[in-house]
């Protein structure tokens, strides 16, 4: 691995687990306890029911979250939480001053960003993949 390929992977680290931490913490946890309390009065934005729509938000900012910090299925960790923050903004605060939509702006596009790139050399992904790589061709 080269310099320039050890320094986004550190990049790419730092950035997946500050941002899923952020989440998690701020925004995941709270909504995972309140699943386990029983607590899912929740707004209804995708017309799926308030507590199924409380249970897929909770899921997704808590346990994508942490798939994300550990970087295990990283890119399909990082699409539910960019579709709940899509959700925040264009069905949720899209009639709000800017200032309410900033921040699942933010995170949207932080996710996307680890959709595109991925969680980097520094991830349960690449262990993952060299295990099945390494199993494949054994076989063979």
């Amino acid at each position: 691995m080269t310099a320039k390929q050890t320094l986004n992977s550190v990049g790419l680290l730092i950035f997946r687990v500050g941002i899923g931490s952020m989440m998690f913490f701020g925004h995941g946890l709270d909504k995972l306890e309140r699943v386990f309390q029983g607590n899912l009065q929740f707004g209804d934005p995708l017309g799926i029911g308030s507590e199924l729509s409380f249970v897929l938000l909770a899921m997704a900012e808590s346990l994508m979250s942490l798939a994300i910090i550990f970087g295990v299925f990283t890119r399909l960790a990082a699409i539910p939480i960019v579709f709940s923050m899509l959700v925040a903004v264009f069905a949720v605060h899209i009639s709000h001053p800017f200032g309410k939509m900033e921040l699942p702006l933010m995170y949207a596009a932080g996710f996307f960003l680890l959709i595109f790139t991925g969680p980097g050399k520094f991830s349960f992904d690449t262990l993952i993949c060299k295990f099945w790589h390494n199993w494949r061709n054994k076989k063979r």
